[in-house]
């Protein structure tokens, strides 16, 4: 039996999913926002709750739960 470490491509990640889905659901108040009147308020939570993503996603990563940098490797 191998005893290899499995290794996450093009996303696969807990970090990568946590982002996107923050993000979605970002997404998604921002335009309920926009489309019920206008309401400015909510379209600017929506958008801060994009940049949270952003930030959760990469304190995920610098925690280990995104995809590893292999030596020589660009991404």
């Amino acid at each position: 039996m191998s005893s290899t470490v499995e290794k996450y491509h093009h996303g696969k990640t807990p970090a990568a999913w946590t982002s996107m889905v923050i993000a979605s659901i970002g997404a998604l108040i921002a335009t309920v926002g926009f489309f019920l009147n206008i309401n400015w308020a909510v379209v600017w939570v929506g958008l801060g709750v994009m940049v949270a993503a952003a930030i959760v996603g990469g304190v995920m990563v610098k925690l280990g739960y995104g995809q590893e940098l292999i030596e020589g490797e660009k991404h």
